[in-house]
């Protein structure tokens, strides 16, 4: 049986690589440990079929090292231990060579503490390079100790003139392809299935040309792509359509008040293997985002719903989802919060770094408060209501406004009619 088209294709060297030009461009800083020979642990943070794991093979062709390879899918303890071990009685020479082993973990995230911790001493102590590929956030995934140790790459989807420039390869240099001929016509349809995943364009390829006669050439226009994909929806990488697609329409579900295609997706995630933890941490995400103040229990639900997953496990944990997923799609909305942040950030870059006024600044020495500060500090607690007029913004600034609330819904209408009370008091609110 042959290889699939993206184990075919899978680039060798730095040169034939497509994408990632921040990494592995010219004097980017992955390619730069290439050239040099002196490669330091990282892990690389993508979502599928990006390059992650085609770069460590690069990475290690290139270098001359030794090469060792565990799935955090199914490996333990005992395995990374026994690995460990190889590195250590590997011959000296190679690390006066700086040939150091490397040991590629794909979906490192997978690893729970106890294997994470097993890794520690070696990557440390330089027995292994460490190179790590995950789909999930390492800062809630990996330990903060391992963090310290292996820098964190970022890897983007591609964009289309990349997809692009994979498909005219394969086209060019793949001899099954070749050998049907190919009558290429369209390609929005299939760059917009592959979603920026090198392997989904590369699968898709596969499929066509597999329901293409040998002695045919391969067609390839949107329709027969969105046709050939409906008749086999498992066809191309469904754990990566899962992640990627199928969460956001549950987003833009719960968004759209609307829980029963919200409740629909979260089933679909279910069904297709997703990470509880993974739906847990959108809800939370999407209890201040979309939520927000319109309605705060929102948040503490979410939070409610994470720790439970956490404590009952699987499968009992869907419940907890699932009355979070309604709680959320059912919920006023509220943006307000999330957007005042960006409009906020957006005004430090644009005004710099400007010193906080003098007096809400502490004077825990003798020669600080002789500088001013903390005098004229007004304790709030000590007036009505809690609340005294006074500038907390750099001087410079006056006091710009970044909160516009949404006052559509009682309880964001309620704190920004104290919020107008308190910073307009002579002003008109109707």
């Amino acid at each position: 049986m042959n290889k699939p088209l993206a184990e075919r294709l899978r680039p060798q060297t730095v040169d034939d690589y497509i994408g990632q030009q921040h990494l592995m461009g010219p004097g980017a800083i992955i390619r730069r440990m290439i050239e040099s020979g002196n490669v330091a642990s990282f892990i690389l943070w993508g979502p599928p079929g990006v390059g992650k794991t085609t770069i460590a093979k690069i990475i290690a062709n290139s270098c001359k090292a030794p090469f060792y390879t565990l799935s955090a899918v199914h490996s333990g303890v005992k395995d990374v231990r026994e690995v460990i071990e190889k590195c250590k009685r590997e011959n000296a020479g190679m690390f006066s060579q700086g040939a150091r082993p490397i040991l590629f973990i794909d979906e490192i995230h997978r690893f729970n503490k106890s294997q994470q911790d097993s890794l520690l001493a070696a990557v440390e102590t330089g027995i292994v390079t460490l190179i790590g590929a995950t789909t999930e956030n390492p800062s809630f995934e990996v330990i903060r100790p391992l963090l310290s140790r292996a820098q964190v790459y970022t890897l983007n989807p591609l964009s289309d003139s990349e997809l692009a420039t994979l498909l005219d390869r394969a086209l060019k240099n793949d001899e099954i392809l070749a050998a049907h001929g190919i009558d290429l016509q369209q390609t929005d349809a299939l760059f917009r299935y592959s979603g920026g995943d090198a392997r989904k364009l590369l699968n898709i390829l596969d499929l066509l040309e597999q329901s293409t006669m040998p002695d045919k050439p391969i067609v390839i226009n949107d329709a027969i792509v969105t046709e050939s994909l409906q008749r086999n929806p498992a066809a191309y990488d469904k754990n990566g359509e899962i992640h990627y697609d199928i969460i956001s329409a549950y987003i833009k579900s719960m968004r759209g008040s609307d829980p029963d295609a919200a409740l629909y997706w979260l089933a679909r995630m279910i069904e297709g293997g997703e990470e509880p933890e993974f739906i847990a941490r959108r809800l939370i995400i999407f209890a201040s985002e979309d939520v927000g103040l319109a309605n705060p229990n929102a948040l503490l639900l979410a939070n409610a719903a994470f720790d439970a997953v956490h404590k009952i496990g699987w499968p009992e944990g869907r419940i907890p989802l699932a009355q979070a997923t309604v709680y959320m799609a059912t919920s006023p909305k509220s943006n307000s919060a999330y957007m005042a942040l960006d409009e906020a950030i957006a005004f430090v870059r644009k005004t710099g770094n400007q010193p906080p006024p003098l007096h809400i600044r502490n004077a825990p020495t003798k020669l600080m408060a002789d500088m001013g500060y903390h005098k004229g500090y007004l304790y709030p607690h000590d007036f009505p209501g809690h609340f005294v007029k006074q500038q907390y913004f750099p001087d410079s600034l006056g006091h710009p406004a970044f909160w516009h609330p949404c006052t559509d819904n009682p309880a964001e209408a309620k704190a920004a009619a104290l919020h107008h009370a308190r910073w307009n008091p002579d002003t008109d609110t109707k």
